[in-house]
């Protein structure tokens, strides 16, 4: 062979070589710059996120401060109004520009058909159950119709404002609506941003492995510059994950474990103590005074002290140890090797005392006093779920005894634990069987002694018990949810008696029945009511419902304010029970929507002795009688608190000095007694002139 020949292919060999060198280079640019801007796209992604996370969590904030500085702005005097006043319209505005500036960073369409897909940020926005462009806009436009309002009745520069009074009221409903919207968005929002990022991570590790691939087969010396950069830009996004990761196990303000991590990793900490044959003591605690704190010195003030509780628990246990914050101000303590109960107690004492020392706040010194309960495995229970219901009860035991101490869960508690489980039991057996009894009770004039109502009682006589006290089964039933049930089993079973006494032609003045929020809250409570009367055949007129202060505080968004304005237009009469003792302002002793008002037996019994109780009932009877709303005092049991609401002007009682609570034909009894009797004819003998 020639050189020639060999020289040509040498020369073919190596311009082959050349080219596959700088195409595979250029391969590697190509894959490198492509991971590069795909890298920058992540960053630019996340940085997004967060802007959108940020503008979210402070419409969080901003909607809480505007409800905050509207009632701190109703309640202040005349001369620190014009502050709060600005505060409110600095806030409102913010709301708004941070709004607008969301629905231009997410270019939300309330057009678009994505509303639809409960994946979607338009569904948020825009949709069931959210809808918080609706509550946002909302919010803003009560916002500056309550600044319009404040500022004309300070005689601030403005327009004016227009609306009636009742048009400006603004209340925590919106707020609550808008936070549990922008609460559903931030998550939304994550959610998006795992799943987005999850996407360019995948597609990013095939780059690179290509890369990789390519690099060693090709250029060792081009792979490393570039190399260090991708490993550069894939730790930084390891540690935004793994930033992630933490926030989904921790709280973000204690830094403390969350529910979620100690739901997951409980039973876990069990299985060891099992395999060590230790005790774990699930140590429950509570800050007594937090919302008082809140209330008094500001969420910043009511944060800092979670945050100081939260660094106490960590400085009083071991690394072995679990802290973690449930919400609000509940903690849980899991000690790992708890040791003997002395030593628990021990060990409890110590976490207490160093928890409960004053905290400096902005030269404010806090008093938090903690109180803790405690249950012990395995001698209160074997599963995460029992401890924690155990040292839950051994932290309200706790605080019945005052606070500031902790309690272990013990055998008496077991017992209660025990008893209101078969109470729990028992209600759903009285509820399907109907088995709840109707007692009536009098209300009576005293000037000329007739009967102006009767008040429907719920009793329970259990087939094995006895009589059960309704103080013992319905706080059970109220936190089981049985209430509403119940509720319509009486009010069915006195409307139908009720209406045998009409058609009888009975005198009972007006039946009064005793309904809750929850029942209110149903939404077909009235449609029940207007049944049940009907089928009765009860005039609404005749049917009164007794109602507590906290239910007609409650806000409009429940529905049931709307509600009761369409039972009353009915016919049907509202009162308002246990007058005095709840937080109803005189705005809301309206006689266009309140008939009578109840005065609390708290302030009847002995007002013949004591003269302060003696001044609130006439206090409350004279503006009763000023606003044209009747009233009945409860509770009266002996002459003397009669003899001494006569002379006070207040005509109508209930009490057990006038009759106490009867069934269904001790009351028929009692109200045929008391009957006017007829006159009878008589026949005269003759004929007259």
């Amino acid at each position: 062979m020639s050189q020639q020949p060999v020289q040509t292919v040498s020369g073919k060999l190596i311009l082959l070589i050349k080219a596959g060198y700088w195409l595979a280079l250029l391969i590697i640019a190509a894959m490198v710059a492509a991971s590069f801007v795909l890298l920058q796209q992540t960053m630019a992604t996340q940085q997004h996120n967060n802007t959108l996370l940020d503008i979210v969590g402070t419409q969080k904030t901003l909607s809480q401060r505007i409800v905050f500085l509207a009632s701190a702005t109703g309640a202040a005097s005349r001369d620190k109004r014009p502050a709060l006043v600005s505060a409110l319209k600095q806030a409102t505005a913010e709301f708004e520009t941070n709004y607008d500036l969301l629905l231009k960073q997410t270019g939300a369409d309330p057009q678009s058909p994505a509303k639809f897909d409960a994946k979607s940020i338009e569904s948020v926005l825009f949709a069931k159950p959210f809808h918080l462009d609706y509550f946002s806009v909302g919010l803003i436009a009560n916002g500056d119709r309550l600044i319009s309002a404040l500022e004309s009745q300070l005689n601030l520069d403005n327009d004016g404002y227009k609306g009636g009074a009742e048009r400006v009221n603004l209340d925590a409903s919106v707020a609550n609506a808008t936070l549990s919207g922008y609460a559903a968005l931030g998550q939304r929002i994550s959610a998006d941003a795992d799943e987005r990022s999850e996407k360019l991570l995948a597609l990013h590790r095939t780059l690179f492995y290509a890369t990789l691939g390519v690099i060693l087969l090709v250029a060792l010396f081009i792979f490393r510059p570039m190399s260090n950069a991708i490993l550069r830009k894939t730790r930084e996004l390891v540690d935004a994950r793994n930033s992630m990761a933490f926030i989904a196990v921790h709280d973000g303000l204690t830094g403390l474990h969350n529910r979620t991590f100690l739901t997951d990793h409980f039973d876990t900490l069990i299985k060891g103590a099992y395999r060590r044959r230790e005790r774990l003591a699930v140590v429950q605690l509570d800050l007594d005074r937090f919302k008082q704190i809140n209330d008094t010195l500001g969420h910043a003030a009511g944060d800092y002290v979670l945050v100081v509780t939260a660094q106490r628990m960590r400085d009083s246990c071991r690394a072995s140890d679990l802290c973690a914050r449930l919400g609000g101000d509940e903690f849980v303590m899991i000690l790992n090797g708890a040791g003997s109960t002395e030593d628990i107690n021990m060990l409890a004492r110590r976490i207490l005392a160093h928890i409960n020392e004053p905290i400096a706040f902005r030269g404010t010194t806090i008093l938090p006093g903690a109180s803790g309960g405690i249950a012990v495995y395995p001698i209160d229970a074997d599963n995460a779920q029992d401890l924690l219901v155990h040292a839950d009860l051994a932290l309200y035991s706790a605080k019945k005894m005052g606070g500031g101490n902790f309690s272990f869960f013990s055998e008496e508690l077991r017992r209660e634990l025990d008893y209101r489980k078969q109470l729990e039991h028992d209600i759903k057996v009285a509820i399907s069987e109907r088995a709840f009894q109707v007692y009536f009770q009098p209300q009576v004039s005293l000037t000329d002694g007739t009967i102006s109502g009767i008040e429907a009682l719920v009793r329970w006589n259990h087939q094995e018990r006895g009589m059960i006290s309704p103080g013992e089964f319905i706080p059970v039933a109220e936190k089981c949810g049985f209430m509403p049930e119940i509720g319509r089993i009486v009010i069915s079973k006195a409307i139908n008696e009720a209406a045998e006494w009409n058609r009888a032609g009975i005198a009972f003045g007006r039946l009064a029945v005793n309904v809750s929020g929850t029942e209110l809250r149903e939404h077909d409570f009235d449609a029940f009511l207007f049944e049940t009367l009907e089928k009765a055949g009860l005039p609404p007129q005749k049917l009164s419902l007794e109602i507590v202060e906290s239910v007609i505080l409650d806000d409009e968004k429940t529905g049931i304010a709307a509600k009761l304005r369409h039972i009353r237009a009915a016919g049907v009469h509202l009162e308002l029970d246990d007058f005095g003792t709840g937080y109803a302002s005189l705005s809301h002793v309206n006689p266009n929507e309140i008939d009578r008002l109840k005065i609390d037996r708290r302030f009847v019994q002995n007002i013949h002795e004591n003269g302060d109780n003696s001044k609130i009932v006439r206090a409350i009877t004279e503006l009763a009688r000023g606003l044209g709303i009747s009233i009945v005092a409860e509770g009266a049991e002996t002459e003397a608190e009669l003899e001494s609401l006569m002379a006070i002007g207040c005509d109508q009682v209930q009490g057990y000095s006038i009759a106490f609570p009867m069934p269904q034909d001790k009351a028929l009894e009692w109200l045929t007694a008391r009957m006017p009797k007829k006159a009878k004819l008589r026949v005269l003998q003759g004929s007259l002139a």
